[in-house]
Formats: structure tokens, C-alpha cells, sequence
């Protein structure tokens, strides 16, 4: 009978571990940081507050330090020129350090992306101009190989941007469950 309370004791614990443990790496892969600040600024331009945290989590894993080895900076690795120009048109104050501050990244980003929302038609397009760029993502559009109706992509040429558009799409449903969550 002790032997029956001691195996079933273990069995609890090590249930609850794997729990504990499984939980924690989900919260290390998945984070979810700066809640508030994606969540307003992603309602202030129409997106979804999941798909800001997915970009975020693909673009620099929630980090809000990281610089690029090709220049673009913070949670959303916006380029300084993609700043300047978001900037300019928010009629806000702009030096390249302010991008590794959260809330203001968070807010240039969401509105460049609320930007390019508004010449994309197809989320693929959207995720794929923002890492490829604007006049990349609309030449492929009006190429028969890549896009039949000017809208939506059927193929994405560039390994690294279809890699990420992919990656988006896989996190994307985690990020709406947290985001649900409250």
C-alpha cells in the first residue's frame, strides 16, 4: 500500500514538473512583452495585437537592444530610414537611439505596418514587404511566377523572406491564444 501512496506521489510530482517546465519554456519561446504599448499601438493602427507580437518575436525574440548586422534596430527591427520616414509623418521626434526604446519602436513599427496594410491586400504580402521591402514585394505582384492576381503571392523568391513569412504564420495562432488570454 506505501509503496502504491509513493508511486502515485511521484507520479503527481513529476506530472506538476513537467507542467512547471513546459510552461516556462513556452513562456521562453513564446514571450510576451510590452503587452500595454503593442496592444494600443496596435489598435490605434487597425492591426491585430497578435501579429504585432509575432513580428516582434521573429524580428528580435522580444530583445529590445538588437541591432542588425544590416542596421535595422529594436523589438521591431525597424531601419533608421523606415523611422525617419514614419517619424516625419507622426510629427514625432526622431534620433536613431530612440529606436531601441520599447514603446517607441512598438509605435513607428505599427504604424509602418498599418502603412504597408494599406497597399498589401493579403497578410503574405504585408509580412513579406516588411521584411523585403515595399518596391520588392510590388514587383513580385505584377510577376505571372509570383502572383496571378496582383493581390496574393504564390511563391515568395527570396529563401530568407518566405522562411519568415512562414515563421510568422506558425506563431501567429500562439500569440492570439496569449493575447486572449488577457
Amino acid at each position: 500500500m506505501k509503496v502504491k501512496i509513493l508511486v502515485i506521489v511521484f507520479l503527481i510530482l513529476f506530472a506538476f514538473l513537467c507542467i512547471f517546465f513546459a510552461q516556462s519554456y513556452y513562456n521562453y519561446v513564446y514571450p510576451l512583452k510590452y503587452k500595454e504599448d503593442i496592444i494600443r499601438e496596435a489598435e490605434l493602427n487597425n492591426l491585430n495585437p497578435a501579429l504585432v507580437a509575432s513580428i516582434i518575436n521573429a524580428e528580435s525574440g522580444f530583445e529590445a537592444t538588437v541591432v542588425s548586422s544590416k542596421g535595422a534596430m529594436g523589438l521591431m527591427q525597424i531601419m533608421p530610414q523606415t523611422a525617419k520616414f514614419v517619424a516625419e509623418k507622426l510629427r514625432i521626434d526622431f534620433n536613431e537611439d530612440m529606436l531601441l526604446e520599447p514603446a517607441y519602436n512598438i509605435k513607428i513599427g505599427c504604424y509602418y505596418l498599418n502603412y504597408l496594410n494599406n497597399k498589401f491586400q493579403s497578410q503574405e504580402a504585408l509580412l513579406s514587404a516588411y521584411n523585403a521591402g515595399e518596391g520588392v514585394v510590388k514587383t513580385w505582384l505584377k510577376d505571372q511566377n509570383y502572383s496571378v492576381d496582383g493581390i496574393n503571392l504564390i511563391k515568395i523568391p527570396y529563401t530568407q523572406t518566405n522562411a519568415y513569412v512562414q515563421k510568422i504564420n506558425k506563431i501567429l495562432p500562439v500569440y492570439e491564444k496569449r493575447l486572449k488570454k488577457g
